[in-house]
């Protein structure tokens, strides 16, 4: 490694080490996903586990968007639970049976607090701490029993939170805007207005009577624990449908979405004028691809299903005052935030359990001067008389001495300076994750050898594991199509250029098959 490249390393490594992460997101960055889509995933997910966190990385390993800075929405609610939430539940059943559906069937039963905003997905954590810092501060006063008046109209049908209950969860809803602000720069508008609590809307008006009678049957006599509730969207989705597919689909086609039961696939109306009749364009929301798809093979999902729930705060039922000081009360009321740490730390425990369970860490290698500075990158960089020389500072310094001279390099590039640079970066994130590695496999390919040698040298175990070299993991069918097979780095070439080669392992027998397989091919004699 150059000097330059040495201190450019060594800073940004640096850099890296002296940045504080919190727990979830530290396990993501040790298996070298990068910053800001690690926090994308885990705003994502609700911050809950870091394997939650990991699936979504995976599903979404192909969605053009995520690189975006895009920023979720969040909202809050007050929801009730217990015997109050299944009678409104009930009454959600009913009513869309005996009236069809209408907009209140969009989301669950709840009191908005304060409307959709955007937060950073680093300052996320800050709106928990908000959250549990206005619980906290309103717990002592928060009304042991929520009265609820029935309120109707042509086009509405809903409870009404009145008087002083009314004021106490206004001034919630306050305290937590401006911690918000405070703590996670966001701007928050809690609700100023009647309070309520959303039975129908936007209904034909010949079912509001049935509506009523529905809604009359509703026993508000209950005892009732509130629950105040963050959620979040993705905010370039609003307008859209949401349909959940009801059956796999294996795509026919390129253009086409992969489908699994219960996934769901957002489309925008307007948008449809490429598909043909029975298929629509939609954007998946497990994966981020977007595509088409056979209608028929989905439903319509209502709007609140895709919406991430993130943290609650539980208001105690307790009407003696000295019993919500009670530790045990305390609990109770603010439970939801304390577990956090511990399941933090029993996800990243757990994560690097799966990890030693599996064994099996598989690393791409580093960036390749040929996807650079393209195919006649070779000529580039070569002298008449078939010497290398360095036209560019993203080229590496030298290349390994090879039998048959330069020109054998040109299926076989190496890695470029910024590979060289992201294959050391890597090995560094193993180092700091603690993972113990016992063995090392690579294809014969340069560039894979180089990342391994890089990554091993990070691990400070270049001396200790020697690198098994393994045809069977080469990409063989990239070269099917081509009329001859690279030539490849001998061991003792290898060894020759100071890599650390196990010359006693011998590849598998399927591996030297599929390599025999190919080389018939390539001579026309299947």
């Amino acid at each position: 490694m150059a000097a330059g490249e040495t201190q450019l390393y060594a800073k940004v490594s640096n850099k890296l080490k002296g940045r504080s992460t919190p727990l979830l997101l530290e396990p993501l960055l040790a298996m070298g996903f990068p910053v800001h889509t690690a926090l994308k995933a885990l705003a994502a997910t609700g911050r809950k586990t870091a394997e939650e966190a990991l699936v979504w990385l995976h599903d979404h390993g192909n969605d053009p968007s995520l690189d975006d800075p895009i920023p979720q929405e969040y909202a809050l609610f007050l929801c009730p639970t217990g015997p109050l939430l299944e009678k409104l539940q009930e009454f959600w059943r009913e009513s869309k049976r005996q009236c069809a559906k209408n907009r209140a069937h969009e989301v669950f039963p709840h009191v908005t607090l304060c409307d959709f905003f955007t937060c950073e997905d680093q300052r996320v954590e800050c709106l928990y701490e908000a959250l549990k810092k206005a619980g906290d501060r309103l717990l002592g006063s928060f009304p042991t029993a929520v009265p609820l008046a029935l309120h109707s109209s042509i086009s509405y049908l809903g409870f009404f939170v009145n008087g002083s209950p009314a004021d106490i969860i206004r001034e919630f809803a306050m305290t937590f805007a401006t911690e918000a602000s405070l703590l996670a720069d966001c701007s928050v508008k809690p609700c100023t207005k009647q309070l309520h609590l959303t039975l129908a809307h936007k209904f034909y008006p010949h079912h509001q009577r049935t509506l009523e009678q529905l809604a009359r049957a509703i026993p508000l006599g209950h005892s009732c624990q509130w629950t105040a509730a963050l959620y979040s969207r993705d905010m370039r989705f609003v307008h859209y449908q949401t349909l959940r597919a009801l059956f796999q689909y294996k795509p026919q086609n390129v253009d086409e979405l992969t489908l699994s039961p219960g996934d769901y696939i957002f489309v925008d109306p307007t948008q449809q004028d490429e598909a043909s009749e029975g298929w629509v364009i939609g954007i998946s929301q497990r994966t981020g691809c977007r595509g088409f798809l056979p209608e028929n093979y989905t439903d319509r999902a209502s709007e609140s299903d895709t919406w991430v729930k993130h943290r609650m705060y539980t208001f105690s039922l307790a009407t003696d005052l000295n019993s919500r000081k009670d530790s045990e009360a305390s609990s109770r009321c603010s439970g939801e935030f304390l577990p956090q740490t511990a399941r933090s730390l029993s996800s990243l425990q757990a994560l690097q359990a799966t990890v030693a369970r599996k064994s099996v860490l598989v690393v791409r290698h580093g960036e390749r001067v040929d996807q650079i500075f393209g195919k006649s990158w070779l000529q580039q960089c070569s002298t008449p008389d078939g010497k290398y020389y360095r036209p560019d500072l993203n080229f590496p310094c030298s290349l390994p001495r090879r039998s048959r001279g330069i020109k054998d390099f040109e299926n076989d590039p190496p890695l470029s300076s910024c590979g060289i640079f992201q294959s050391r970066i890597a090995g560094d994130a193993l180092l700091d994750s603690g993972i113990r590695i016992s063995s090392v496999f690579a294809s014969p390919a340069l560039r894979c050898v180089q990342t391994a040698k890089l990554i091993l040298e990070e691990l400070k175990l270049e001396k200790k594991i020697k690198i098994r070299v393994e045809p069977g993991i080469f990409e063989w069918t990239k070269w099917e199509a081509g009329k001859t097979t690279p030539t490849l780095m001998s061991l003792e070439e290898l060894k020759e250029a100071n890599f650390n080669i196990d010359t006693d392992y011998r590849s598998l027998p399927w591996a030297c098959a599929s390599v025999k397989k190919i080389k018939r091919k390539e001579n026309g004699s299947w």
